[in-house]
């Protein structure tokens, strides 16, 4: 309630688009200053204008990069969390969180091997988590019927691939939004109709141009994705996966890489099954819980669970949100709600 006079001075009301067509009449450049929270699995159409904060942090303190991508930033977590005493348990599925007198007991594991614990972090999909981890019985707040209920982000189709030459075009960055003909139509088909559209927006990105380890000498490492609906569109991503890897594809090489095809030496592609599958996310989704206004700060799933005191989430679906710096944000909250 404390924040609340702040929150209708920033006009916390409005969308992000809305917010900044309030300051700008250009329809490109309101393109340009709204699409951010699709970075954080949001619509602009939707979003509460508070995501327009993203402008400001990015100007305020820059945006980072860790030589040798992401990677190395999960590898200074490990060695770190190795170097305080931790122990780090590989190819180990977690089959249950446990329960006892309304309090996590430990987790159980696909092996049925039994590990008590005084507090339990998930980093986990908090959907998936409480859906699949935690039997119904034992939840009140978080119920199957909620999670179902709840909206979540769009999903993401990725390409990862190298190639065999440089693409010094100078029309070409480290991070490049290329924006399709359509946008709020095209955002409407992700978010709303849930409909694979005929045309698309992408985010290049390009790290070789900063960071020349991502690649062997004289090659150029990428990667592009773009945002598509959630599983609940019903799409069979086994037969659409390759067509639409081959239209971004072709795009990419009649616009910005030429000769692509020909130069490609290393590729991996993911969809929305592999967010569901492979990573446990609820529908599929990127960004798990979508943040529109009654589902951010406060109202987004808490860190420290409603259900059980000893139950700590860290993650995208958590406070304060998804993107890389909210979900270190989420673990540094979570190590002071826990001492």
């Amino acid at each position: 309630m404390k924040i609340v006079p702040d929150m209708i001075k920033l006009k916390s009301h409005k969308t992000v688009y809305q917010y900044a067509s309030s300051f700008i009449k250009n329809e490109f450049l309101r393109q340009c200053f709204s699409f951010h929270p699709l970075l954080v699995g949001g619509n602009p159409f939707d979003t509460t204008s508070i995501y327009a904060l993203i402008h400001y942090l990015e100007r305020e303190w820059g945006i980072h990069y860790a030589i040798g991508g992401t990677g190395e930033v999960v590898k200074g977590l490990v060695r770190f969390f190795e170097e305080l005493g931790g122990k780090i348990h590989y190819s180990t599925e977690v089959k249950e969180i446990t329960v006892k007198d309304r309090r996590i007991s430990g987790v159980k594991l696909a092996d049925n091997t039994f590990i008590p614990a005084d507090s339990v972090v998930s980093n986990a999909d908090v959907a998936f988590t409480y859906r699949n981890l935690i039997n119904e019985q034992h939840r009140s707040k978080y119920t199957n019927r909620k999670i179902e209920k709840m909206r979540y982000s769009m999903s993401l189709f990725v390409i990862y691939f190298g190639t065999k030459k440089r693409y010094n075009t100078g029309e070409l960055a480290h991070h490049n939004i290329i924006l399709g003909p359509r946008y709020k139509e095209l955002l409407n088909d992700i978010f709303k109709r849930k409909i694979i559209a005929e045309d698309f927006s992408l985010y290049l990105h390009m790290p070789t141009v900063t960071d020349s380890t991502i690649a062997p000498d004289g090659c150029e490492g990428f990667y592009v994705l773009s945002p598509v609906p959630h599983l609940a569109s019903g799409t069979d991503w086994k037969t659409e996966a390759k067509p639409y890897r081959d239209k971004i594809m072709q795009f990419l090489q009649e616009t910005y890489l030429p000769g692509l095809e020909e130069n490609i030496i290393a590729e991996h592609y993911i969809d929305p099954l592999h967010f569901q599958d492979t990573l446990n996310s609820y529908l599929g989704s990127a960004f798990s819980v979508e943040p529109i206004f009654t589902q951010s700060a406060w109202f987004r799933p808490h860190n420290q669970s409603e259900d059980f005191e000893n139950l700590y989430f860290t993650g995208a679906g958590t406070h304060p949100g998804a993107g890389l710096p909210g979900v270190l944000s989420s673990a540094k909250i979570v190590e002071k709600l826990i001492n």
